[in-house]
C-alpha cells in the first residue's frame, strides 16, 4: 500500500519504554506521531487536536483501555481505534470491537512490520469511511433533489428531474422565461409552476393563448380598449396586461401572433408601459412574462412568424419539455394518475391495467403527448367497466397502428397462410371442395383475410368488414379456446 501523508497517530500506554520504542519504529515513516501516559492524558490531547488514529494499551491504571477507546469511539467516532493487548483471552476485546469501540488489536510482543500493516490498513479504512461517507451524503443530497412529480407535474424520468430543477430555479427569478416543446407536452403547467414558485404567487397568473384569439381581437386582449375604440366597444376594458399587475402574463404559442402585434409586446417587455386600444394615455404595470410556443424558435423567426429581438428579450431562461415518448415509464405513472382522476370523475371503479396492457401503452409513440394520453384514458374509463383494464380495452381505443398486434395471422390458424388474399380467383379452392363451406367457416375465413390486410389491427379489420372490434375480439378468443 502506498504511505498515507499528513496523519496523526495517538500512542497511549502507561510504559514509557513501550512508547519510545513505537516512536523509533515509525520515524521514517511520513506520520505525526503523539504519545500519552493515560487514558486521561490521552483525552486531553484529543480536545486541543484532529487524531487519526489511536493505539492504546488495554491494561492501564485508572482507566483501562477499553474504557479508555470507548470514550473516544463515543467522543471522536471518526477517530480509528487499535488495542495493545499481552493477554491471549481475547473475550472482552472481541466484545468491544463487536460494540464499535474498537477497530482492531496488536498483540504483545508486537513486530514492527505489523504495527505498520495495521495502521496502513486503518488508514486506508479511514478513507473508505470517508469516501462513503461523501457518498451517501451525495445520495441523500441527490434523492432530497429527486422528485416523483412537482406541482401539477406527474413523472419522475431523468428528462423531468432537469424540468423540475429548471423551474425552481427559474421561479423565484424575475428573469423572464421562453417555454419550448410539442403540443400537449404542459407547456401551461411550467408557467404555472414557475408563477407559483415566485415571489409573485400570491398575484395574479394570466393565461393567453395567441392561437385561439383572432387576430383583430388580440391587441385588445392583450391591452384593453376604451369605451368606442372600435365596433363593438360599449365600454371600458383592462386587458390582461392590467390584469396580471404584479404577477404572471402568460403567452402561449406566441409565434402565432400577428407579427405587427409583436412589436408593440416587444416595447410593453422592455419598458413595462403600454396604451390601451383607442387611447392616448400611456399606463405601467409590473409584469413578469413567460411565453411558449410549440415551433422551433429560430425556423419561427426565419419564418417571420416570430421576431428575433422579442424572442432574445423573453428568453432570458429556457426551459425545453421533452415529448412523451422521451420520458420511458412516466407514461405509465401519467396514466394511472389519469385512471384514478376520471375513474372519480365518472363515478367508476377501476384498479390498473394488466402488464400487457402496460407494455402495449408503453410502446404506443403518443404524438398527441399527455394531452393525447389524458383523452384516450378517459375514453377508456367512460367506455369501459373495469375493474382492470386490459390488452383489448387499450388497443381498441388506440388511434391508428398499434405497436403491437394482438395474434398475428399464423396464431389463429397455422393454414390460414395458404388463404387466397381477397379479389383473387377461388374457383380452384371450390374445385377442390365438393361440399358448400359451413358459415362458421366462412367468417373465419373473412375474418383472417381481413386481419391479413390491416397487418393484424384488429380495428381497422373490424372497420373493413363493418363489425365492431369487440366482436373480432370474441371470436380470436373463442377460437384460441377451442385451439387450447
Amino acid at each position: 500500500m502506498e504511505p498515507i501523508h499528513n496523519i496523526t497517530l495517538l500512542f497511549v500506554d502507561d510504559e514509557p519504554l513501550i512508547l519510545r520504542s513505537l516512536i523509533r519504529a515509525l520515524r521514517d515513516e511520513p506520520y505525526e506521531v503523539l504519545t500519552a501516559n493515560s487514558g486521561e492524558e490521552g483525552l486531553a490531547l484529543l480536545e486541543e487536536r484532529p487524531i487519526d488514529v489511536v493505539i492504546s494499551d488495554k491494561m492501564m491504571p485508572n482507566m483501562s483501555g477499553i474504557e479508555f477507546l470507548g470514550e473516544v469511539a463515543e467522543r471522536y467516532p471518526d477517530t480509528l481505534r487499535i488495542m495493545l493487548t499481552a493477554f491471549t483471552d481475547l473475550d472482552g476485546l472481541i466484545h468491544a470491537i463487536n460494540q464499535g469501540k474498537v477497530w482492531g488489536y496488536l498483540q504483545k510482543p508486537f513486530e514492527i512490520d505489523s504495527i505498520k500493516l495495521t495502521i496502513e490498513q486503518a488508514l486506508q479504512t479511514k478513507m473508505l469511511i470517508a469516501e462513503r461517507n461523501m457518498l451517501r451524503s451525495s445520495l441523500a443530497r441527490y434523492k432530497s433533489e429527486y422528485r416523483t412529480g412537482f406541482h401539477r407535474f406527474v413523472g419522475d424520468s431523468i428528462a423531468m428531474q432537469t424540468v423540475y430543477r429548471a423551474i425552481e430555479k427559474a421561479g423565484p427569478s424575475r428573469a423572464n422565461v421562453f417555454i419550448t416543446g410539442p403540443s400537449g407536452t404542459g407547456k401551461e403547467l411550467a408557467a404555472e409552476a414557475i408563477h407559483h414558485s415566485s415571489e409573485r404567487s400570491n398575484k395574479p397568473f394570466i393565461c393567453l393563448n395567441c392561437a385561439a384569439i383572432p387576430k383583430d381581437l388580440m391587441e385588445s386582449e392583450i391591452f384593453g380598449h376604451i369605451k368606442g375604440a372600435f365596433s363593438g366597444a360599449i365600454a371600458n376594458r383592462d386587458g390582461a396586461a392590467s390584469e396580471a399587475d404584479g404577477g404572471t402574463l402568460f403567452l402561449d404559442e406566441l409565434g402565432e401572433m400577428d407579427i405587427a402585434l409583436q412589436a408593440k409586446i416587444l416595447r410593453f417587455v422592455q419598458t413595462g408601459t403600454f396604451q390601451k386600444v383607442g387611447s392616448a394615455k400611456t399606463e405601467k404595470v409590473d409584469v413578469r412574462f413567460v411565453c411558449a410556443t410549440n415551433r422551433d424558435p429560430y425556423q419561427a423567426i426565419a419564418e417571420n412568424h416570430l421576431r428575433e429581438d422579442l424572442y432574445y428579450r423573453l428568453n432570458v431562461i429556457s426551459i425545453d419539455l421533452p415529448p412523451l415518448h422521451d420520458r420511458g415509464r412516466d407514461v405509465l405513472l401519467l396514466a394511472q394518475h389519469f385512471l384514478q382522476r376520471f375513474s372519480e370523475l365518472e363515478n367508476k371503479i377501476f384498479v390498473g391495467f394488466s402488464d400487457r396492457a402496460e407494455q402495449l401503452i408503453l410502446q404506443f409513440d403518443w404524438p398527441g403527448n399527455v394531452r393525447q394520453l389524458e383523452n384516450f384514458v378517459h375514453s377508456i374509463v367512460v367506455m369501459s367497466d373495469g375493474p382492470l383494464i386490459d390488452y383489448d380495452v387499450v388497443q381498441a381505443h388506440l388511434p391508428g397502428d398499434t405497436p403491437a398486434p394482438l395474434v398475428t395471422k399464423t396464431e389463429l390458424n397455422p393454414k390460414a397462410a395458404d388463404i387466397p388474399p381477397i379479389g383473387q380467383d377461388s374457383t380452384s379452392i371450390q374445385k377442390e371442395s365438393k361440399n358448400v363451406a359451413p358459415l362458421a367457416e366462412v367468417e373465419r375465413v373473412a375474418i383472417e383475410q381481413a386481419l391479413l390486410l390491416c397487418d393484424d389491427n384488429v380495428v381497422k379489420a373490424a372497420s373493413l368488414l363493418e363489425v365492431s372490434p369487440s366482436t373480432l375480439y370474441r371470436k380470436i378468443q373463442q377460437w384460441s379456446e377451442a385451439t387450447s
